[in-house]
């Protein structure tokens, strides 16, 4: 493997602050990759502490793991989980320790590339993409009311823009129990893996991603158009982007 990575978090166009964080890591073999974002909520101060608690602990648990040394865990999907439960009892400690941080949670959206499997991870709306030539698909689905409601049927695609409370989720970090939801995707050369906070997907239709990244050279570049995209239409949530390309 040849992995390229690059990542952009942005304030958005209309908020003040910043509460999506993100992180990754590529092993010094290329053999492994690690890539997180997670998009805070529970005020502004909040927000911020539970996202960056999230990608810290799982960098802290699982980059070690990275190592050519010492090898990969038998099950990946439960280091995975172990540092995502670990996370959550941190986010927890915090809030009982601080009466301003009490509403406070995330949502985490991860992968984990091992010698071209990719170990995905998530809870809440952030999501995780597989771009194969000329093809994105979505590996994640929304821990959203609005989700199951279009899952049972309740509402149409048409419908969304139109729902009130179409962001509110239904797990989260440091919101409900961490139990994640786990994807395994084989990638080949040319292969990427794009992870993003929901402040992309609200503000940037998925149909215009392909060509606005084709015409870019390298992933800081495509990224960057993605990010510039986003602030054009006044992208009222923070944007945070992750591109992995296998080569």
């Amino acid at each position: 493997m040849n992995p390229q990575v690059a990542g952009i978090t942005d304030v958005g166009a209309l908020r003040t602050a910043n509460q999506d964080a993100i992180d990754w890591r590529v092993s010094e073999d290329n053999q492994q990759v690690l890539l997180v974002v997670a998009d805070g909520m529970g005020g502004y101060h909040g927000g911020e502490v539970a996202s960056r608690i999230a990608v810290d602990t799982v960098m802290e648990v699982l980059v070690p793991w990275l190592s050519p040394d010492e090898g990969v865990p038998e099950e990946p999907d439960d280091a995975i989980q172990f540092a995502i439960n670990l996370a959550s009892e941190r986010i927890a400690d915090r809030r009982a320790a601080d009466a301003d941080l009490a509403k406070m949670g995330t949502t985490l959206v991860m992968a984990w590339v091992i010698d071209g499997e990719a170990h995905i991870a998530h809870l809440g709306d952030s999501r995780c993409y597989l771009v194969q030539g000329r093809e994105l698909a979505c590996q994640t689905r929304d821990d959203t009311v609005v989700q199951n409601m279009l899952d049972d049927g309740s509402i149409r695609p048409d419908d969304v823009p139109h729902v009130p409370f179409r962001n509110v989720l239904t797990r989260a970090l440091g919101a409900s129990a961490a139990i994640a939801s786990f994807r395994r995707v084989r990638m080949a050369a040319g292969d990427s893996l794009l992870l993003c906070s929901d402040g992309l997907t609200g503000a940037l239709p998925e149909d215009q991603w392909l060509s606005l990244m084709s015409v870019c050279e390298t992933p800081d570049d495509k990224v960057r158009a993605l990010v510039d995209a986003s602030l054009d239409n006044e992208a009222a949530d923070n944007v945070s982007v992750v591109l992995l390309i296998l080569n």
